[in-house]
């Protein structure tokens, strides 16, 4: 099956309402879940070749040969992670309440749990907690991660910088960062020095949608505990905590895309034993692949500051 997103997903649960509805909440949790599209794979892993440089070619002259030369193709094997969590509702708030508190109760667990794994797609380190993939901030390195600049405690974002990103991204396709980011961005649209290079356009619901060259700008705000998931309080050029980052990612069957073994399992596990609550079981077995070393590019350092052309 092709990939999908959770909300392409949603819509063939016809015959399983709350499952159904688990996986709009997931979907509904975060711009990054709303957008990435997962590939169902067998087992608890997945190994690939991930492709990071072409094979040379050229031209030659009558009675000349080539020069042999390959690509640089790395495999990758990305191990499933285990998510989720039992989503109680005592039953005085279902007697006292009615029995719709259930379902409200169920919605806010579930995007809890998509705002956790929203923060593990960028901030997930698998050396800190083997039970979590790594995110995008551990996996980029090299030409795929540069600096806003060489200012100590951050620089100003420019659009300079910017153009760099996407260009040595391969074909992206969003942009990520936090909602002050964007405000930043909302701000710069109003400088005629840089307004032309920030857009407006709307969604088929009438939605807001700002975008970047083209880009659609997606945006992360708190994870499940209340913290922020890109606020200005990375580690800058200095070490200091004053920095935050923007992702520029070509979301995608052959970039950046979410694996997954059965999609989100929802079990309705009815009353519990030793205690007068009604219980249900979310569980995702999921994670992450980079199909192309150049599928995503991180600017760091990036100061609280206007941003600048």
């Amino acid at each position: 099956m092709a990939a999908l997103t959770l909300a392409e997903a949603a819509k063939l649960e016809t015959g399983d309402l709350l499952r159904q509805g688990v996986i709009e909440a997931y979907s509904g949790s975060s711009d990054v879940l709303a957008n990435l599209r997962f590939e169902d794979v067998p087992g608890g892993s997945l190994t690939y070749i991930s492709e990071e440089s072409y094979p040379g070619v050229g031209f030659r002259g009558v009675n000349e040969g080539y020069t042999a030369s390959t690509g640089v193709l790395n495999p990758k094997t990305e191990t499933l992670t285990i998510s989720g969590g039992d989503l109680d509702v005592d039953k005085f708030i279902l007697a006292s309440r009615g029995v719709g508190q259930r379902a409200v109760q169920i919605d806010l667990k579930t995007r809890a749990l998509g705002l956790a794994w929203t923060k593990g797609f960028v901030k997930g380190d698998n050396q800190s907690n083997v039970r979590e993939f790594d995110g995008l901030q551990v996996r980029l390195t090299g030409e795929q991660k540069f600096q806003a600049g060489t200012t100590a405690n951050g620089t100003a974002l420019s659009l300079a910088v910017m153009d760099e990103a996407v260009r040595r991204t391969l074909d992206p396709t969003a942009i990520l960062m936090s909602s002050k980011m964007k405000n930043k961005f909302r701000a710069a649209a109003r400088n005629t020095s840089v307004a032309g290079y920030v857009q407006f356009t709307t969604d088929e619901l009438g939605k807001e949608i700002m975008l970047f060259g083209g880009l659609p700008i997606l945006t992360v705000d708190l994870d499940a505990d209340g913290n922020e998931i890109l606020g200005f309080n990375e580690a800058a050029t200095s070490g200091t905590a004053t920095g935050s980052s923007i992702y520029i990612m070509n979301l995608g069957d052959n970039g950046v895309t979410g694996i997954q073994n059965g999609g989100i399992m929802v079990n309705d596990l009815g009353e519990i034993d030793d205690s007068p609550v009604l219980r249900t079981r979310v569980e995702w077995y999921s994670g992450l692949a980079v199909f192309h070393g150049k599928a995503a590019t991180r600017i760091w350092s990036i100061a609280d500051s206007p941003i600048t052309a």
